[in-house]
């Protein structure tokens, strides 16, 4: 007799891991991978490297399973795990340029950003999408964080403050922040839309 995987709770699943299941860890991938893709796209700005942060995230999550406590949301943990490793990621990235600025390479091909909007992207509600998702990758970090949690994620305001271990009022205080600098980051690239027609 098999196990119904979608019909365990997180906590059963994550209990039957570490016990040695594999599909139990599977299961608790694909009940969560499309949240910690959001959140990292959204942290990031970059969905193949969200993809990377994303499989960084699991792998992390799967070593830290025995510290799991069954009776957390899966979700916040794994929000948890994913915030760190986007600060671990834009971290490397400010040394990275800092080394290539520092030290060029000779005969360095310097890469090509494509700026162009994919064929299959054209709609204007996917265009718009990116446009946001662009807009709050530029934000400063805990902006960022609390503002994909809360609303991208929909993470209660108590769940957001334990992800990001500060009060539920430091919270709301970014949330406000983070809303005024995204409207006037969206004012400000219309405007050059506009300009530019």
């Amino acid at each position: 007799m098999s196990l119904d995987w979608a019909a365990l709770t997180d906590g059963e699943l994550a209990a039957l891991s570490i016990a040695g299941r594999q599909a139990a860890f599977v299961e608790i991938m694909h009940r969560h991978r499309q949240q910690v893709f959001r959140l990292a796209r959204a942290c990031i700005g970059d969905p193949d490297e969200a993809l990377d942060i994303v499989q960084e995230t699991f792998v992390a999550a799967h070593q830290a399973l025995p510290r799991y406590d069954g009776e957390r949301s899966m979700k916040a943990w794994l929000s948890t795990i994913a915030i760190n490793k986007c600060r671990d990621w834009a971290r490397k990235r400010k040394v990275r340029r800092f080394l290539a600025f520092a030290m060029p390479i000779d005969g360095q091909v310097e890469a090509v950003v494509d700026d162009q909007v994919a064929i299959d992207d054209a709609a204007a509600d996917r265009q718009e999408l990116d446009r946001v998702t662009r807009a709050i990758s530029t934000l400063p970090m805990n902006l960022k964080e609390a503002l994909v949690l809360r609303t991208i994620e929909g993470l209660s305001q108590v769940e957001t403050a334990g992800v990001l271990s500060i009060s539920e009022k430091a919270v709301e205080t970014r949330l406000y922040r983070a809303r005024a600098r995204l409207l006037e980051k969206m004012e400000r690239s219309q405007g050059v839309e506009r300009g530019a027609a």
